[in-house]
């Protein structure tokens, strides 16, 4: 059976950056307002025609210069997205094409914030069974079309971004076995169906509805399903809280990030946050937050990183990686 080694990240956000200030101007809201309640300064949203699929397109090629992979290495697209292109066919299939990958299979999955753990999760499997060997997978959202600009509660939270990260898959026998993808572990409640949600159908073109969010209500189960995401990986693999080097969590509200942190134990200075500047960018945040620490040096081989996230669904999930 083979393992996932994560080779390399990418990132893209449009160029049009939105200041909590510049919102005031047409919201009821403040900068200070947003920060106290969410650490939320600033978003990036994408121009007039710029679509998913064009951001999704960006970090992969960021993601594979990173990796040193070209189109005729990869074999698996996944895109996972709440604001595909069209209602069908898939984005990963622009993608796919765009990239000139002329090989293997691309869909896309959908399970809102929680998506890019859902996508690592169906990648990393098809490559443990041998399926593939090597898998771009891609978070990518255009949130800024599905956002009531009346309510304040929501529309001041999200943004619009792509990650992606390419994973190859390596012999247990090989020197590197020890590294790659320990485990993910994915898990949804449809009972919480209507704590958040879109009353319309999909699409970044501009077609879908709006979205809705009990609030208190996403808080209460983010916190406490991500974190018991991360305690049952890290049963799962025999190691301890206190092996993580990085928590790299969904990136919705800095309240929840720290909360997270302060149930599994970890100090400030091991979680990757970055929702001060790119603010909550559903499937992206998380492979946004790997590309910005990998950029950065925080990542080193040898690393532990602990990546959880929630979306509506309830859809939440974990994944356990060693650099």
């Amino acid at each position: 059976m083979q393992r996932s080694l994560v080779l390399g990240c990418g990132a893209y956000l449009p160029e049009r950056v939105v200041t909590n200030d510049e919102l005031a101007k047409t919201v009821d809201t403040s900068d200070e307002w947003i920060v106290k309640r969410t650490g939320i300064q600033q978003r990036h949203f994408a121009a007039e025609g710029e679509l998913t699929s064009d951001l999704a397109i960006e970090a992969s090629k960021a993601a594979m210069r990173q990796a040193g992979v070209d189109a005729s290495d990869i074999d698996l697209v996944i895109v996972a997205t709440s604001t595909p292109d069209n209602t069908f066919p898939a984005t990963a299939t622009k993608v796919q094409a765009a990239l000139g990958v002329r090989q293997g299979a691309a869909f896309d999955v959908q399970a809102v914030c929680a998506g890019f753990i859902y996508a690592l999760s169906v990648a990393d499997n098809m490559i443990r069974l041998g399926q593939v060997k090597t898998a771009l997978v891609i978070g990518a959202e255009v949130f800024s079309r599905i956002l009531d600009w009346e309510d304040r509660g929501t529309c001041i939270l999200f943004g619009d971004g792509a990650g992606a990260m390419v994973l190859r898959g390596a012999d247990r026998s090989d020197d590197t076995s020890e590294s790659g993808v320990l485990s993910t572990h994915i898990y949804s409640d449809g009972r919480f169906y209507d704590m958040l949600y879109v009353d319309g159908g999909p699409g970044s073109t501009g077609s879908a509805g709006y979205l809705r969010m009990v609030g208190k209500e996403v808080f209460r189960h983010a916190v406490s399903r991500m974190s018991e995401a991360v305690e049952k990986a890290v049963a799962h693999n025999n190691l301890a809280l206190s092996d993580i080097d990085w928590l790299v969590p969904h990136q919705a509200n800095v309240r929840i990030i720290d909360s997270v942190g302060k149930r599994l134990k970890l100090s400030r200075e091991n979680v990757v946050v970055t929702v001060a500047s790119q603010a909550n960018t559903s499937a992206a945040t998380i492979p946004l937050a790997l590309t910005a620490a990998q950029d950065d040096g925080r990542l080193q081989p040898g690393n532990l990183l602990a990546l959880s996230a929630l979306g509506g669904g309830f859809s939440w999930g974990s994944a356990l990686i060693r650099l």
